[in-house]
């Protein structure tokens, strides 16, 4: 069944604190997003500043151009995901190597314009690929539900391979994403500019389980 992860994106730590603040009551598994103002123009908190409530599964998704270093800070604390940038420079096995030691699982991320066909010779190694349909480093957007056609490819290279969703996730477009074949649905805006988070993201998790049972 498809999960809705909603998602920290903060540029202060008072703000960080905020947004986890509205979603630490309920939510199972976050996203939090970090950017290094380079591969993303905008600038989150750094990653030795973030942080998540104990019981919850953090999904950590670095727009960064080196993740490395970034990701090596994150793992001290053994998250539940690292996720880059197929986009990234930097060495992938090197990530991988320090993720797979401490049994994190990996992710990777592709923007709008990156065929699924440049991480499928390394897909043994990817736990989660992320279609992304968003602005980097800002909540908003509208969902490019063209983008579903990538993940056909993904699922027969790898039928167990996890697929995220970021950008534009709303109760109009939940139930299609999730017959498209997204399995987490990432939740920035939409949920932390609600009026009731609480009730917005049961909507959201209601409607993804009624289309993932028919």
């Amino acid at each position: 069944m498809a999960v809705v992860c909603p998602a920290i994106l903060a540029e202060s730590l008072d703000q960080y604190h905020q947004e986890v603040e509205r979603i630490a009551h309920f939510a199972k598994r976050i996203q939090i997003d970090l950017t290094d103002g380079i591969f993303a123009s905008s600038i989150t908190v750094k990653p030795e500043q973030a942080w998540w409530p104990v019981g919850v599964m953090a999904d950590f998704h670095l727009m960064y151009k080196d993740p490395l270093s970034a990701a090596q800070v994150i793992l001290e604390h053994h998250p539940h995901m690292i996720i880059v940038h197929a986009e990234a420079e930097g060495n992938f096995m090197e990530v991988v190597n320090y993720c797979q030691n401490l049994e994190v699982k990996v992710g990777v991320a592709l923007l709008p314009a990156t065929s699924p066909g440049v991480i499928i010779p390394a897909l043994q190694m990817i736990d989660h690929v992320l279609i992304f349909g968003g602005n980097l480093g800002s909540y908003g957007g509208q969902a490019n539900l063209n983008l579903l056609a990538k993940i056909g490819p993904l699922k027969n290279a790898k039928p167990g391979l996890e697929i995220g969703w970021d950008g534009g996730v709303n109760d109009q477009n939940v139930s299609q994403l999730v017959s498209g074949g997204v399995d987490v649905l990432n939740v920035g805006g939409f949920i932390q500019k609600s009026e009731d988070p609480l009730r917005t993201f049961e909507a959201l998790q209601r409607i993804a389980d009624e289309t993932g049972s028919t």
